[in-house]
């Protein structure tokens, strides 16, 4: 362990694992899931959702194996740093900062909206100040109760869900009162498939940003307790947990609400929410208020933890030179409290353009848009090199406390879909050539080689010969056991 020892370990292994959950549970479940049936049909919506949760699930498992062997907080950008290139390591980590601290803002304005359920009169900009404090306070304190709150945060999305889906197949088979439903809304219309391939790879843009969170399991290693033992064992129940979850949810409301109801359309108000829909079907109209605090705490404890995910890679730049030495810093509590200070400054300015310029704001949460699935490109490429340098060093693989299955289809397969989903973005943008809408679905692509060739060319930087990938396991910034 190296001497100079920054961050403290304080995560339980409770703590990863319900965190991990509601990192991937969010908004993209409550509100979304509804549009992903109404597009491709309840038949797309489910393929889609197995193939995005298999493609997560390589890629968790190659965050598990790296983050078991080099715990440390920003795993990512170092990851890439050391078993790829600096330069996309450089180029990785400031994506995933920049839309970590766009997200939050974009969070931030959401709740707010949110809050007009209850307080149609009182301004938007009170709230967001409000819970800026709120999320800022829960990061600054402590690990160890950031921890505490994540999962309370967590718990409350995962018992919404039990209860949903309780209460879902109750009314499938009419036992609380209503006529038998069965499988009718699964033949009406083209379903159980609509609207071809092209809204098939729509859904799969929806349904990679709904598991999108699912990556802060390797962020978190670096201040687990003991990662050797909670990072495999949250992989293992997370992503059979989110599968279960995300699965069972679009099978009852496709159920429920047959694909061509305009109400799965969706929208911003509460009432639009598959869950609240499902809920008043089965005779429980007074929950959309309930369901409107459960979206509330889902929107703020997102929020919470990019805040903490974001900082943490800011910090491990700092280390790895991508980013001022400044960022180094931790207070007693072991937080890197100016990484921390300077991404809550950042996210505070980009809530503003929301009221100064719209369009900024608009164009900045575009750019942002697809960072979240090149950061997954980024690990299945960095864990496929990783893999790869052990063999060409001739590194005994028993080395690795967790080793990744199906190493190297599972690595390819993610990054092929990866890559897919990212293509597909707009792809009647590409079809047609409308450079407008071009610029405004793929603008995180040039922002990403902007960042890594201005590196490049700076720093003279190269691939890394696999001989020559560094393969130890010490780090000046390793937790403290």
């Amino acid at each position: 362990m190296a001497a100079n020892v920054k961050v403290k370990r304080k995560l339980k292994t409770r703590h990863i694992s319900m965190m991990a959950i509601g990192g991937a549970i969010g908004t993209g479940l409550f509100m979304s899931s509804g549009l992903a049936i109404s597009q491709a049909g309840p038949g797309g919506a489910i393929l889609a959702y197995i193939l995005i949760g298999a493609m997560v699930y390589f890629l968790m498992t190659g965050v598990g194996e790296m983050a078991t062997y080099l715990p440390v907080s920003g795993s990512f950008a170092t990851y890439a740093n050391r078993f790829v290139d600096p330069a996309f390591g450089f180029a990785i980590g400031w994506n995933y900062w920049l839309n970590g601290i766009i997200t939050i803002a974009v969070d931030v304005a959401t709740a707010s909206l949110v809050m007009r359920y209850w307080f149609p009169n009182i301004p938007l900009i009170l709230w967001g100040i409000i819970f800026f404090v709120i999320i800022f306070t829960l990061n600054a304190l402590s690990v160890k109760f950031y921890g505490e709150s994540e999962y309370w945060f967590a718990l409350i999305k995962v018992v919404t869900i039990i209860v949903f889906l309780i209460v879902g197949f109750l009314t499938i088979f009419g036992i609380l009162g209503g006529e038998f439903i069965g499988t009718k809304n699964f033949t009406v219309g083209d379903a159980p498939f609509n609207g071809g391939f092209l809204a098939f790879l729509g859904i799969f843009l929806i349904a990679g940003f709904s598991f999108q969170g699912s990556e802060s399991v390797g962020v978190m290693a670096g201040e687990s307790e003991n990662p050797q033992k909670s990072i495999p064992k949250a992989i293992k129940q997370v992503f059979w947990r989110i599968l279960l979850f995300y699965i069972l949810t679009i099978l009852v409301i496709s159920l429920i609400i047959p694909y061509t109801s305009p109400e799965l359309m969706g929208g911003s108000d509460v009432t639009t929410s598959p869950f609240t829909l499902v809920f008043e079907r089965a005779g429980l109209a007074f929950v959309a208020s309930i369901m409107n605090a459960v979206i509330l705490t889902s929107i703020l404890s997102s929020g919470s933890s990019v805040l903490f995910a974001s900082s943490r890679m800011l910090f491990a730049m700092g280390h790895d030179g991508a980013a001022g030495k400044i960022f180094r810093r931790t207070n007693r509590f072991g937080i890197p409290f100016v990484a921390l200070l300077l991404c809550f400054v950042a996210t505070v300015g980009i809530y503003s353009l929301s009221f100064l310029s719209p369009q900024a704001y608009l164009w900045l949460i575009n750019a942002s848009g697809l960072t979240g699935f090149i950061a997954w490109a980024g690990i299945a490429i960095s864990h496929f090199r990783f893999r790869r340098a052990f063999a060409k060093q001739n590194i005994d693989s028993s080395l690795l406390k967790y080793k990744a299955p199906w190493f190297p289809i599972g690595s390819m397969l993610a990054l092929v879909l990866c890559i897919c989903v990212i293509i597909g973005q707009n792809y009647d943008s590409i079809i047609n050539f409308q450079l407008d809408q071009m610029l405004v679905s793929y603008a995180a692509l040039p922002v990403f080689a902007l960042l890594y060739f201005a590196y490049k060319l700076k720093n003279k930087s190269r691939l890394i010969p696999l001989k020559d990938v560094d393969l130890t396991q010490n780090t000046d910034y390793q937790s403290e056991d």
